[in-house]
């Protein structure tokens, strides 16, 4: 159980720093936000392809660059309200 909260963490974090260095753009926000960004990422990626490997980690973090841009959108909505 906790081996996979540890795993789980640790690979939400790459998929949310991938995905924070292809989107182009500064992307103000922290470690744990980006973590949080590649596990639903992550998650979203193992709904839309059921396989792992190079191509899961792809499309995951597609996902996750997607999750980023509405996030960015929700954040920048706000700001102007």
């Amino acid at each position: 159980m906790f081996g996979g909260i540890i795993s789980t963490i640790i690979i939400g974090a790459v998929i949310g720093i991938l995905a924070r260095f292809f989107k182009p753009g500064a992307d103000p926000m922290g470690w744990i936000l980006t973590i949080l960004l590649g596990i639903a990422g992550a998650y979203v990626g193992s709904l839309i392809y059921g396989g792992g490997g190079f191509i899961g980690l792809i499309v995951s973090v597609v996902c996750a660059i997607v999750l980023l841009f509405l996030y960015e959108f929700i954040r920048s909505k706000s700001a102007k309200s």
